[in-house]
Formats: C-alpha cells, sequence, structure tokens
C-alpha cells in the first residue's frame, strides 16, 4: 500500500489524478500507511522536513515548488516570521499535491528579522501567538484540502524554547489547546524533547543536516564558523550515521542517544533543492527508508 502511493506521489504532475481521490485522502492513507505497515519492523526509516512559505507578499524566499517534490514534510510560517495568506495557500496547496505532509511553524512576530532575533514576551502573550498561527495554519491548511499534523517552533523562539522548559511549555500547551492531537517536532535531545515526554503528547524528535551541533545538543550559532554545513556529501553522511546510531553527533564527535524521527534541511539558501536531494539519496542508499513520520508519546 504504501510503495502504491509512494509511487504516485513522486510520478510527477499525475500523481493525485492517477489515484482519481480528493489530495486529504491521499494524506490520510500515507500517514496510516506509514504508522505501522511496513513490511519490515525492523528497518530503520526517517522524514525529511524543510521550511516552507516563508516569502512575504512580492518576495520569495527559496524554491518551494521543487523543494515538495524532494521532502516529505513541509514546516510553513504562518505570517509572524514570514509567510502570508497567499503564500499560506499556495505552499500549502503545492504540499497536497505532492503528498507532502503539513505542519505549522510559528515563530516571534519579527518580518523584519525573519524572526531570528530574540524576543522577551510574557509566556501568556505567547501561548496567544501560538494559539494564533496554529489556528492560521488550520485554516489555509483545510481549505486547500489538507491538515495540520505537526508544529515545529522557527528560529529564535525554537532556539530560546531549547534551553527554557516554561517557554516550550507554553509554547507546547497551547498548540494543544488548539489541536489536542498534534504532533509536536522539537530538537532532540533538549528541554523541548523533556517537556513533551512530561506533556505525554505527540512528539517527533528532529536533526538538521545542515546544521553543527554544540556538546550540549543544542545548534551552533549561525554566526560561529562551522555553523552552517553546505556540502551535501558530508550533510548527507552526517545524516545517515546520526539515524543509524539514533544519536546526535556533535562537533567535538560526542554521541547525544535520542530518538530521531525526523531530519530538517533550510529552504531558504539557493542551494536546498540539491542540498535536499543529495540528502534524501543519502538516506536511500544507506537502507534508511524515508517515509512521513507519524509521531508518538515519548516513554
Amino acid at each position: 500500500m504504501e510503495s502504491f502511493l509512494r509511487q504516485g506521489f513522486r510520478n510527477g504532475k499525475g500523481g493525485l489524478a492517477n489515484f482519481k481521490l480528493k489530495p486529504r485522502f491521499v494524506i490520510q492513507g500515507l500517514a496510516a500507511a506509514s504508522h505501522g505497515m511496513s513490511s519490515d519492523p525492523m528497518a530503520l526509516s526517517v522524514d525529511l522536513n524543510s521550511d516552507m512559505g516563508e516569502g512575504f507578499g512580492p518576495w520569495r524566499m527559496g524554491d518551494d515548488a521543487n523543494l515538495l517534490q524532494v521532502v516529505t514534510s513541509a514546516n510553513v510560517a504562518c505570517g509572524f516570521h514570514a509567510g502570508d495568506a497567499d503564500t499560506m495557500a499556495a505552499t500549502m496547496r503545492t504540499a497536497v499535491e505532492n503528498g507532502v505532509g503539513i505542519g505549522a511553524h510559528p515563530g516571534f512576530p519579527d518580518l523584519q528579522g525573519f524572526g531570528r532575533r530574540q524576543m522577551q514576551v510574557p509566556l501568556a502573550t505567547l501561548a496567544n501567538m501560538i494559539r494564533y498561527q496554529v489556528g492560521a495554519a488550520q485554516a489555509m491548511a483545510h481549505a486547500a484540502g489538507g491538515e495540520v499534523r505537526h508544529m515545529k517552533l522557527h528560529g529564535a523562539l525554537s532556539n530560546m524554547a531549547c534551553v527554557d522548559a516554561d517557554m516550550a511549555r507554553a509554547c507546547y500547551e497551547a498548540a494543544l489547546d488548539v489541536a489536542p492531537d498534534i504532533i509536536i517536532l522539537g530538537l532532540a535531545a533538549t528541554r523541548m524533547e523533556e517537556v513533551c515526554r512530561e506533556l505525554g503528547c505527540n512528539w517527533a524528535g528532529e536533526i538538521f543536516a545542515d546544521r553543527a551541533y554544540n556538546p550540549d545538543g543544542t545548534l551552533v550559532d549561525r554566526s560561529l564558523p562551522g555553523a552552517m554545513i553546505s556540502d551535501g556529501d558530508e550533510a548527507a553522511r552526517r545524516v545517515a550515521e546520526m539515524v543509524r546510531e539514533s544519536a546526535i553527533i556533535t562537533g567535538d564527535g560526542q554521541k547525544l542517544p535520542t530518538r530521531i524521527d525526523t531530519v530538517c534541511v533550510h529552504g531558504d539558501s539557493a542551494e536546498a533543492v540539491a542540498l535536499a536531494t543529495r540528502v534524501r539519496e543519502g538516506i536511500e542508499s544507506a537502507g534508511i527508508k524515508l517515509e512521513l513520520f507519524s509521531g508518538s508519546p515519548l516513554a
């Protein structure tokens, strides 16, 4: 079933038409297939995600259309750090057409700084910001014939929540208020994971293909040398090793054991499509199955 669905999703423009189904039913079928229908229960599998819909008005960032033919999940900006109603609609419609899972990607209200500047916001206000953005994503996804499966925090908000449990809890409880079954996609082996374990919510642990890691499992600051990994072969090798080891591999060679459900390639660079393609090829050539994550509570 799953191989049949994937063949249809990846066969080009005619994929969905071949099924004679509305997009929303195709996505739900794929999610069900990914949840427990693998012919080999011992086979390693992982999802590939990217941040999407980060243009605004006439200004475009990234090649979302082509990237959506490579990844299995898309984190769609909700209008605070980037994106707007038209951009969300177009991105989600293309995601549905390609059988790509849709996620809300909320951030700080920081269009000029692209959500990468830290902001001090009362937790109650931050929670309302998350509810607002997740709700907007749900409405736009439904209109596009899809659904919001997961939520992933963006930029500085994500970086701060990685080390601030109270902040992470405020964001995640707010999302769960709006969508109780939503999958929280967060950085593996950080405070995010600890909070989701306490909450008992659906979780998907994420690693980055194109970012270097500090010894504590956080991301190396973008302003520092070596923070960004642009070489596709290196990124593919690192990802395959981390998935096989079920561990984040830090810059100093440490291995931090964690559950890895999905791999992120950032979509806001000119090299994003080529990098994502190489990472996908590396995952598959290593014998790791590429599929939409199902998400589940942490033990």
